[in-house]
């Protein structure tokens, strides 16, 4: 290098002093974002969606509306209105038994009672029990006939037994002990008990359960029935012949001993057959 020069080296920053001029270039795949683009058209389907619902909730109260109509007029229809009320001329009244203790004219007044009431409305348990209420009736069935009557099936408590009266004439009783009725002669074919009505009540029971399950021929054969207590039924039968019974239980046994008895040779001329003890039947002349 000549002498007296000097050489100034001048380094600078591409950074600095220099711009990159290359242009930008997307990488592979990119696809730039787009700005929304807001439909013309959005109004109107937003604007068709409301009036849609709201067509849908109109149809819902009306739908619910008519429902509630449609309720409260069955509902008028059944509990309020004459339609379904009842009407004396289309009750009937049906008796079982003999129904000379029951008058059938009582129980229509009681039914008639409930005049104009609607079926559905009609109370038939406290009906029942004012029907029950009617003298003679032992059991009453209440069914509604639509739309205007009902049907009464009534069982009369028919007597089964008479006992004498403490004064005179005779109390008619039924299977239950209850007095149904009063007469001065014992009406022919019914037995008569001798068991005050004010005496022992196990000996009257005992006495009408024995009535009650004796086979039919045989209670057509009892004149009489006695008993002290419940353990000593006695039935006088109408040919004289007297039969020791005992208590009610094993009635059914005792009752096929004593036709065994009666239809053996051996028993001609045997007054008093003593079945209260059926496995051990004594008989005595």
């Amino acid at each position: 290098m000549p002498t007296g020069s000097s050489v100034t080296a001048t380094t600078s920053d591409p950074g600095e002093d220099e711009r990159d001029l290359t242009p930008w270039q997307a990488p592979r795949g990119w696809t730039p974002r787009r700005a929304p683009v807001v439909s013309t058209g959005s109004a109107a389907r937003f604007a068709e969606r409301t009036a849609r619902h709201r067509r849908l909730l109109r149809d819902r109260a009306l739908l619910v509306g008519g429902a509630t109509i449609v309720l409260l007029g069955l509902t008028w229809l059944l509990l309020a209105s004459p339609v379904f009320a009842l009407r004396p001329e289309a009750v009937t009244v049906e008796v079982e038994g003999t129904g000379t203790t029951v008058d059938p004219a009582a129980v229509h007044a009681v039914v008639a009672g409930q005049q104009g009431t609607p079926l559905p409305r009609l109370d038939t348990v406290a009906l029942r029990r004012a029907v029950l209420e009617v003298p003679g009736v032992r059991a009453v069935t209440i069914v509604r006939v639509w739309p205007h009557g009902v049907d009464l099936h009534v069982v009369a408590r028919d007597p089964v037994a008479a006992v004498p009266a403490d004064g005179s004439g005779f109390v008619l009783v039924d299977q239950d002990g209850v007095a149904v009725g009063r007469t001065d002669v014992a009406p022919e074919g019914l037995p008569v008990i001798s068991v005050p009505l004010d005496g022992d009540p196990r000996a009257m029971t005992a006495v009408l359960v024995v009535l009650e399950q004796i086979p039919a021929d045989l209670a057509a054969q009892v004149a009489g029935v006695a008993a002290s207590n419940r353990d000593t039924v006695t039935l006088s039968l109408r040919d004289g012949v007297t039969v020791e019974w005992g208590s009610a239980e094993q009635s059914t046994l005792k009752a096929k001993v004593l036709s065994t008895l009666r239809a053996a040779p051996s028993s001609a001329g045997v007054k008093v057959y003593d079945v209260s003890a059926p496995t051990l039947p004594i008989t005595r002349s």
